[in-house]
């Protein structure tokens, strides 16, 4: 594929998204924009997002990506709600390294979900990537679930998940969303850096 054969199935996938799908797409790059900068505002425009994504995937009988965008949704409600509590000394849930214990229990979260998802997709649906479909909503999952932590580790999953869901929605001819996927793989990188200069500085000044 040249650039002219790219920058053309980029404008036709573009003039084929719906509105609806651009604000949705908008407020996923402010959702993961505001996380890199540790604000909480994360959480209301990823809702946006995902509740817009719901819809969409109703109305396309895309019944699998309905269910996961809920599951984004329900994570993300737990998220705003863990960032937003304060403890006795009233500090908000500070960025840290999962324990040896939490790596633990992602593993198994992953495997639980690829496992599920892989079986699901093989058998009830007509999916040609289930493998790799499954993959990718597996390491998102735990990302959302170490990103409402604020764990630094959930920055590792959104690279892992970004960089094969580029050349994955690139395969499917989904141009536009693999560029986002392009955009939201150098957020994820300067993410990982800004939390962990975060980390340090707040190890230094305890």
């Amino acid at each position: 594929m040249d650039f002219n054969q790219f920058f053309e199935i980029l404008y036709n996938n573009i003039l084929d998204s719906s509105y609806l799908e651009i604000i949705a797409v908008i407020f996923g790059l402010l959702s993961v924009w505001f996380a890199k900068k540790e604000n909480i505002l994360v959480f209301p425009t990823g809702i946006v997002s995902v509740l817009i994504y719901v819809y969409i995937c109703f109305f396309a009988k895309l019944y699998a990506d309905m269910g996961i965008n809920f599951v984004y949704f329900v994570m993300s409600i737990y998220g705003w709600y863990m960032w937003s509590r304060k403890d006795e000394k009233k500090k908000v849930l500070p960025i840290s390294f999962c324990s040896v214990k939490e790596h633990i229990i992602n593993i198994v979260m992953f495997v639980f979900f690829f496992i599920v998802l892989s079986y699901v997709l093989k058998n009830y649906t007509d999916s040609n990537v289930p493998i790799w479909d499954s993959l990718t909503t597996a390491i998102f999952i735990v990302g959302m679930w170490l990103m409402a932590l604020k764990k630094i580790e959930n920055w590792i999953a959104w690279i892992i998940g970004d960089i094969i869901s580029i050349p994955l929605y690139f395969y499917k001819g989904l141009v536009f969303t693999s560029l986002q996927f392009t955009i939201f793989l150098i957020i994820a990188v300067l993410g990982y850096i800004e939390w962990k200069k975060k980390f340090e500085e707040g190890r230094q000044i305890a």
